[in-house]
């Protein structure tokens, strides 16, 4: 245990088949798989110093200090990073990410990424891959998914040990760009954790986790081929079924606002228009819009064009979470 700070980096992640509705909420163990792309240009920086004069974890987000639920949910997480190296001492940590964060851009997942590989690493603890994919799950379950590089899979599984995500495809193998065209930067009013819950609720969340095997195998063969037709359909399609389930769990959770659908019909009219891009929302109102790099000046042009979009956020494919000098 002789490290006692570190800085780590991780991004946020945009799944093309989602995760919605646990099997196990305490271990976040997903209902089923799921697959997604690093967001390379989009990152969150997160350093861990423990200290033996502090009597409780101090964690800063952008500049300010969490409190309440948001820091406990934090020290709950630092409680397991303690577990595995027999540390006593709390820790000051310092989060900062250059994207909107609570908006459904999946700044749960960068974060706890990153805070699994510091955290561990100013704990003394050298985790491998997998390790760390399980522990930043705990954290966030989507954030299990960026701890490896470029296209991941989360491998469902049935326990702790087995529900890990990895690596299918390396952010070089395809030069796709997300634009993310932002309506809002709100904090969500209902976190993912929260809506997790309510999932089985929903007359349709058996019928998306009972289907959803046949989505990641379209989806990865879609990925290893660079088939964008293929990704586009399963991808839109999941999405939909997610918000579907949302929209009819008890109580309901409607993520979309009209400016998402305004983004949503556009994108499919341009199409049809032989503009190959598609559409696909996590749990928030901004529209991610994925399409091939070379046409990506074009669709952000559009994207700028259309009522109610602030801003549009571009990234391509992206690494690892990796520790910094």
């Amino acid at each position: 245990m002789s490290q006692s700070s570190a800085t780590a980096v991780a991004h946020p992640n945009i799944a093309f088949i989602k995760y919605w509705g646990n099997q196990n909420d305490a271990l976040r163990l997903p209902q089923n798989g799921s697959i997604s792309m690093n967001l390379g240009d989009l990152t969150t920086r997160t350093s861990v110093q423990f200290s033996s004069g502090l009597s409780e974890d101090r964690i800063s987000v952008n500049g300010s200090f969490l409190k309440g639920e948001a820091l406990s949910r934090v020290s709950r997480f630092m409680d397991q990073v303690r577990g595995l190296a027999d540390e006593k001492r709390y820790a000051e940590i310092e989060s900062v990410s250059n994207f909107p964060i609570g908006a459904g851009i999946a700044s749960s997942a960068a974060a706890f990424a990153a805070l699994a590989l510091a955290g561990s690493a100013a704990a003394g603890v050298n985790l491998s891959e997998p390790e760390l994919s399980r522990l930043a799950r705990l954290g966030s379950g989507s954030a299990c998914r960026s701890i490896p590089a470029g296209f991941c899979e989360w491998i469902q599984g049935d326990s702790d040990e087995t529900s890990i995500a990895v690596s299918i495809a390396s952010p070089a193998s395809w030069q796709l760009t997300d634009l993310i065209a932002i309506v809002s930067t709100e904090h969500k009013k209902v976190g993912s954790t929260a809506g997790h819950s309510g999932a089985a609720t929903s007359p349709y969340q058996q019928a998306r986790v009972e289907s959803a095997p046949e989505r990641l195998v379209e989806c990865r063969n879609a990925i290893l081929h660079r088939n964008f037709d293929r990704l586009a359909e399963v991808s839109e399609r999941d999405s939909t079924m997610m918000h579907a389930v949302m929209m009819t769990q008890n109580p309901p959770l409607f993520y979309w606002a009209p400016s998402s659908l305004t983004i949503m019909n556009a994108v499919a009219d341009w199409r049809a228009e032989g503009l190959p891009c598609f559409f696909t929302l996590d749990a928030g109102p901004n529209v991610h819009v994925l399409c091939p790099s070379a046409v990506a000046d074009e669709i952000q042009s559009r994207l700028l064009q259309l009522s109610g979009v602030q801003n549009v956020i571009s990234s391509r494919p992206g690494g690892a979470a990796q520790i910094m000098p």
